[in-house]
């Protein structure tokens, strides 16, 4: 029992570390494009990203995978970037309810981000041969905690439009600038070659 409140309090604390804002920064750039009245494709997208974050965890603790720290690290900002820019371009279109990509990119972006925590996890569970339920437990607290970073989301969204009169399509435009100007600057500083 205590390892299984071990890896949901890695998992959880992984997501919500502001130190590792990177994280929090992907999912507002993803899940401002939704309202709570799409609460199914909210609730694939976390579920997406976390199979995508949990798949390159698992074949990197299993050491069928390895790849360079810095690319990875670089790589991570590059993919809230792209979502960001893709949720301005889209803006009118996702506010209209109509259909995105977000949802993809949360599943195949969710597997370089799965990288950028693959070392740590490898060095937790170590040489221990039973791998498959640390990571099980580890993805069920990422995915408490993308529930908890997406619901807040969702919240301040509907806050923001009814209470400054602010459309929807303006919402994700200026939410989704924002978060492309922290990457950017991320983007910048893990500069690896």
């Amino acid at each position: 029992m205590n390892d299984f409140i071990l890896y949901l309090k890695m998992g959880l604390f992984h997501v919500l570390d502001i130190l590792a804002y990177d994280h929090i920064l992907f999912l507002i750039v993803l899940a401002c494009v939704y309202t709570y009245k799409q609460w199914r494709k909210v609730i694939w997208l976390i579920t997406l990203f976390t199979i995508g974050h949990s798949i390159t965890l698992a074949l990197s603790a299993y050491k069928i995978i390895n790849v360079r720290v810095d690319l990875v690290e670089f790589l991570i900002p590059v993919t809230i970037f792209i979502t960001g820019v893709i949720n301005i371009i889209t803006a009118k279109k996702a506010s209209q309810g109509k259909d995105n990509q977000n949802l993809l990119f949360a599943l195949f972006f969710g597997l370089i981000h799965g990288l950028g925590f693959s070392n740590y996890f490898k060095m937790m569970v170590g040489r221990n041969e039973n791998k498959l339920f640390p990571l099980l437990e580890f993805a069920l607290g990422v995915e408490m905690a993308q529930v908890i970073i997406v619901l807040f989301i969702l919240l301040l969204g509907i806050f923001i439009q009814k209470t400054f009169n602010v459309s929807r399509r303006d919402w994700i435009l200026v939410t989704s600038a924002i978060v492309v100007g922290f990457a950017t600057q991320m983007m910048i500083d893990r500069i690896f070659w």
